[in-house]
């Protein structure tokens, strides 16, 4: 099983949009996935899935040991092979004890991608979900600042928690400001944050409409932001895929 965190030097990279796109592409290629959101208080990915009315418990009920994973997770109504542990209103007290336990239930489970949509910034929940990642994804958009959250988010992932492989995604990306030279290109981007790239999502207002009717941008359309979508999660499982043209 990957264990995947997914995380960002700020808020609004569309962190978490990315996320319920990524999982539902991989389980259309037949992936058994399983994402939880790890924002405490912020908690949404279960509004970007359109499953709120579906989640009773979170995953610190589940890494407490009040509730075992398979009574704990929400399935999807469309993807069969997508489910969800949600958030806590707030942060109770955990151990990286329960934590590697509810990785241990997932596995056992036939989870191949537990998919953790962490807190954005650095706050200190962070590392509960990094304790059991075994990789991480950085979203970020184009923008310097952005970038350079990027940078320092990679880097205490790497020095604190020890995740060595850590990779880019380029999220929002407007193509025509790129090419007019009103946005710093791809290349500028992944030398200022010193990651390798994943993907490249371009900015879709679909997604957007989507969210706020609880589908995924998947199930409407098979370009743009889905598309790389699609294009990335097939890039996890191994496959060499061209990134989109700018």
């Amino acid at each position: 099983m990957k264990v995947i965190l997914v995380a960002s030097g700020k808020g609004g990279t569309g962190k978490t949009s990315f996320t319920a796109g990524a999982g539902a592409a991989l389980s259309l290629l037949g992936r058994r996935v399983l994402l939880i959101d790890g924002d405490c208080g912020l908690r949404n990915l279960d509004i970007a899935l359109g499953m709120s009315d579906r989640v009773v418990y979170s995953f610190a009920d589940v890494a407490g040991g009040a509730v075992p994973l398979a009574d704990a997770i929400a399935h999807h109504p469309t993807y069969e092979r997508l489910s969800l542990l949600t958030a806590p209103v707030a942060l109770p007290a955990l151990s990286e004890r329960g934590m590697e336990q509810l990785a241990v239930q997932a596995e056992e489970a036939g989870f191949e991608y537990l998919l953790i949509d962490g807190p954005a910034g650095l706050p200190a929940e962070l590392s509960f979900s990094a304790h059991i990642a075994t990789q991480a994804i950085i979203v970020t958009t184009p923008d310097s600042a952005c970038i350079r959250g990027a940078e320092r988010c990679a880097r205490k992932l790497e020095e604190e928690y020890c995740i060595a492989r850590i990779r880019m995604i380029l999220n929002r990306v407007r193509p025509q400001l790129i090419r007019s030279g009103k946005a710093d290109n791809i290349d500028d981007a992944m030398d200022g944050a010193g990651l390798p790239l994943l993907g490249i999502v371009p900015e879709d207002e679909d997604i957007i409409a989507c969210s706020n009717r609880g589908n995924s941008i998947l199930s409407i359309k098979h370009t743009g932001a889905a598309r790389a979508f699609s294009n990335i999660a097939r890039r996890l499982e191994g496959e060499r895929v061209p990134l989109m043209k700018i």
